[in-house]
Parts: C-alpha cells; sequence; structure tokens
C-alpha cells in the first residue's frame, strides 16, 4: 500500500508535567515514508524508565510525553521502499527509532550507543517533531528499527523489547552465555546455572518455581553471603536504586564479571581492592543493536521464554505505575492498547 495522503491521527495517553499523571491525548504521526512500517498497536509495556521520564527525573523530559519503548502490534500499512515487511505482519518496536546509519557504532549494530540517538519516546526525530511511543494507538517507524515478532511468541511478551534485550546482550557480550557457568538471574535456556539475589526472603517461592532458578541467596543475610563468597561467574545487577557492590563484587569468583544494568540517580561508591585481588570486570551495557534484538527474539520464540507480566487496560495505567513506583507487580505490567485504549 502505498503512503497517506494526510497525517496519521493518533489518540495515546500523555503526561503534560512533572506530575506524571497520564490522561487521554489526541495528536498526528507522520506520514508514512518510503522506508516506513505503519503498525497498529496491540501492547505496550511499562518500563520503570517511563517513570523517570514522566517525573523529568533524568531533567531531559519533553511534555506532553507518550511513553512506551516496548511495542508490539500488526503493520497496517508500509512505505513504497520497505523490503522486509508486509501488511499484517507482527513486529515490534523497542527503545530507537533512528540514528545516522553510517559510524562505527552504526555499521556495527552498535546504534544503542551512538550518541545522537533518535528515541522512540521523549525524543526529537530528524525532522523536527516530538517522538511519541507506544502508549498509542498508532506507530509509524522506519522498518531499519522494527523486528519480526515470531507467530509463536505471544504479544503480551512485548517487554522482552527493553527488559529482554537489556538482559540478552551483555550476557552474550561478556561471555556469561556458556554451558555450566554459574551466574544471577535469567539465563536457563543458555545452560547456566542460576541463582536470584535478592534483599527479600518472600520472593524465593516465585524465583524457584516460576522462573525456574536454581537457588535462593538473600543479600542481608551475613551467613548466606559468606557462604557463596567466590561462587559465581558473573551477576547480572538490575538495581536502580542506591546499593553497595561490595557485598556482590565478594560473591565473584576470579574473572567474574559484575554486569550493572541498572540507573540509580547518584554515583554508586565502587571498591577497587577486590576488583585487583580477583581480576575481576564490572562492566555498564544498555539495550542492544536491532539486529541483536531481532536475535533475542527469536531465541525467546524457540525456547519458550515469556516476561511475567500483569496484563492492564489502558485507563490502569496510572494506577500502574503508582505500584510499579512501589515495586507492587511481578514481574512487568503489559497495557492492552488493542482492546482497551479506545474504550478508556
Amino acid at each position: 500500500m502505498a503512503k497517506s495522503h494526510e497525517n496519521v491521527k493518533a489518540l495515546g495517553w500523555a503526561a503534560r508535567d512533572t506530575s506524571g499523571v497520564l490522561s487521554p491525548f489526541n495528536f498526528s504521526k507522520r506520514l508514512t515514508g518510503e522506508k516506513d512500517v505503519q503498525f497498529k498497536v496491540s501492547y505496550c509495556g511499562i518500563c520503570h524508565a517511563d517513570l523517570h521520564q514522566l517525573k523529568n527525573e533524568w531533567s531531559n523530559s519533553i511534555y506532553p510525553m507518550v511513553p512506551g519503548h516496548e511495542v508490539v502490534g500488526v503493520v497496517t500499512e508500509i512505505g513504497s521502499k520497505v523490503e522486509k515487511f508486509k501488511i499484517g505482519d507482527k513486529v515490534g518496536a523497542g527503545c530507537l527509532v533512528g540514528s545516522c546509519q553510517k559510524c562505527e557504532d552504526c555499521d556495527n549494530d552498535l546504534k544503542n550507543y551512538f550518541p545522537d540517538q533518535i528515541l522512540t519516546y521523549n525524543d526529537v526525530y530528524s525532522d523536527g517533531t516530538t517522538t511519541y511511543g507506544g502508549y498509542s494507538d498508532i506507530m509509524v517507524t522506519d522498518e531499519h528499527y522494527v523486528v519480526h515478532w515470531p507467530e509463536n511468541l505471544p504479544m503480551e511478551a512485548a517487554p522482552l523489547l527493553c527488559a529482554g534485550i537489556t538482559t540478552y546482550s551483555p550476557l552474550k557480550y561478556v561471555g556469561l552465555d556458556k554451558p555450566g557457568m554459574h551466574i544471577g538471574v535469567v539465563a536457563l535456556a543458555f545452560g547456566t546455572k542460576v541463582t536470584v539475589i535478592s534483599t527479600s526472603l518472600s520472593k524465593k517461592d516465585k524465583a524457584i518455581e516460576h522462573l525456574g532458578a536454581n537457588s535462593f541467596l538473600v543479600s542481608c543475610d551475613p551467613v548466606q553471603m559468606q557462604a557463596a563468597t567466590g561462587s559465581l561467574d558473573g551477576i547480572i545487577d538490575t538495581v536502580s536504586a542506591i546499593h553497595p557492590l561490595l557485598p556482590l563484587i565478594n560473591l565473584l569468583k576470579t574473572h567474574g564479571k559484575l554486569v550493572m544494568l541498572g540507573a540509580p540517580e547518584k554515583p554508586l561508591e565502587l571498591p577497587v581492592f577486590p576488583l585487583l585481588l580477583g581480576r575481576k570486570l564490572v562492566v555498564g551495557s544498555q539495550i542492544g543493536g536491532i539486529k541483536e534484538t531481532q536475535e533475542m527474539v527469536y531465541f525467546t520464540a524457540k525456547h519458550n521464554i515469556t516476561p511475567g507480566a500483569e496484563v492492564v487496560p489502558m485507563d490502569y495505567v496510572n494506577t500502574a505505575l503508582e505500584r510499579l513506583l512501589k515495586s507492587d507487580v511481578k514481574y512487568r505490567f503489559v497495557l492492552d492498547i488493542d482492546n482497551t485504549l479506545n474504550k478508556s
């Protein structure tokens, strides 16, 4: 189908100020360009980053803001030069919708590290318009930043497009995807042994019975932590709050790797001496490139991996965000856009 002749009318929920409270918002998407894919949004995950952006906690918020960068839907229109997608395809869009596609990072599928990347929401597109995310009924995105969504993967698994790739990418990069390794959290499909590390004993049953972890470690129990010293090949640290790193570093074997995925508002204290003694590494990582994201989606479909999610209607979004702030969710909220947005 050729592109439309007028701007695409869209409906979403937007925040107008730092209160972060969302309400219905009518806006327009750009014309479907020759390399664009337009798709009807079915589901959109609620990411913890949405909270930070909605309340301007990172001091870069643009209002009105339509959040959402874990977006899955069905293609309704394609541009004349689109090669990879057709109308009716199930697709996903994650955190990025633009980059230069010319630099070394872009050439190496590291667009997520390109300094002037264009984010799916709360950013300015190359034509000067504000980017609006997946808390809406329509997305228009360059096909280069869209991934195929397998038929056997539930569309409610939308959080894979941020939370999933954010974990998958560093596991692959730092070599924690080898069978027999012992690491912290979410890597069972690689054949690794997994220990969940938490401050709360109440999460033990869910971690072992529902997430398939091999063991559970209470980080505030000095006896347990001492017994586990030097036992892990790697740790995936997703905590966004201020927390001590020394207890985690002590859990690592020689050459162990601590991978930081959370983004605390203030700098963390990094003890260097224990790193020197064991040639241990502390590594940061964020999301992944588009090629790697597609690889991750196919991987999760093949191994039947889906995130634990609580699917909620669009008009529940403010309550969901309040609950997320209190960590009152097991384990991600997903908005049912297709069935509830126009009824909210």
